[in-house]
């Protein structure tokens, strides 16, 4: 009798274990299909952008925007720069003579 209570026991312990891990795989199985699809998508459309970068580079540089000749700054324009404050200079050492010691 002890016997057939243990593999009753079994048999329903199985009966609620197996569909329950079967429902588990299922759904761990789908979320990582679901992810895969969204990395490969993402890849896409990361390859589309970088041909797209590249063809409107090469477009730039083919009708001439590319060139560093206008990028240049002509010295001559710049503004000086402002006089340097006294009273910073002085707050300056001052600091610097407390931190020294």
């Amino acid at each position: 009798m002890r016997t057939l209570w243990t593999i009753v026991k079994v048999a329903l312990a199985a009966a609620i274990v197996i569909p329950l891990a079967m429902i588990a795989l299922s759904m761990a199985l789908g979320i990582l299909g679901a992810l895969t699809a969204l990395a490969f998508l993402v890849l896409r459309f990361a390859l589309i952008g970088l041909v797209g970068y590249a063809v409107i580079r090469g477009l730039i540089s083919f009708f001439g925007g590319g060139s560093n000749s206008a990028k240049q700054v002509d010295v001559t324009t710049l503004k000086p720069l402002p006089p340097v404050d006294p009273h910073y200079e002085a707050a300056m050492r001052e600091l610097d003579r407390e931190l020294k010691n």
